[in-house]
């Protein structure tokens, strides 16, 4: 599959990002550039990369959760959002039965991922979350997933779908 993957979320069905993975690939663009970099330059790197990140979250779920409510809206209770795609990257969309939320930004050239992302969840989450006695049943505060062998799944299996490109 031509194109490659910048990054990758799970929101649980209370709003909160408990997963956050970013590929090492050339993203040409954040989806948002709301922190300045006068404040970015007055903080430890540490926290700039943690203030990014949770942004970065915070402005993907509310970019979601509007699209929906809109779809809703405009095509009726049966239509859902999928996927939309700016200039510089595509946003792709799977939420599970229990309200999970899947969510994974390429870049424009990659077709659809909801079966990707469907088997992210059935075959990986399910797998090594769900069923790990060692994993929490819900994510208070945020509480994120934390799992070596949910890690390194994710990673082995969008390295077979994307291969790394040669520089």
């Amino acid at each position: 599959m031509a194109g490659s993957v910048y990054s990758f979320y799970i929101f649980d069905r209370h709003t909160e990002c408990i997963y956050t993975k970013r590929f090492n690939s050339a993203q040409p663009l954040r989806p948002h550039a709301a922190v300045t970099s006068l404040t970015k330059s007055s903080l430890p790197p540490t926290a700039r990369k943690a203030l990014s990140e949770s942004d970065d979250a915070k402005l993907i779920f509310g970019t979601i959760f509007s699209l929906r409510r809109m779809v809703r809206q405009l095509g009726g209770e049966d239509d859902q959002f999928l996927s939309y795609r700016t200039n510089e990257y595509k946003l792709h969309y799977y939420e599970t039965p229990t309200q999970l939320k899947f969510i994974m930004l390429t870049d424009t050239r990659v077709g659809s991922m909801r079966t990707v992302l469907h088997q992210i969840w059935a075959t990986l989450y399910v797998e090594f979350v769900v069923k790990s006695p060692m994993a929490p049943a819900e994510h208070p505060g945020g509480v994120g997933v934390a799992n070596e062998m949910f890690e390194g799944g994710l990673e082995g299996f969008i390295g077979s779908i994307f291969p790394p490109q040669p520089a």
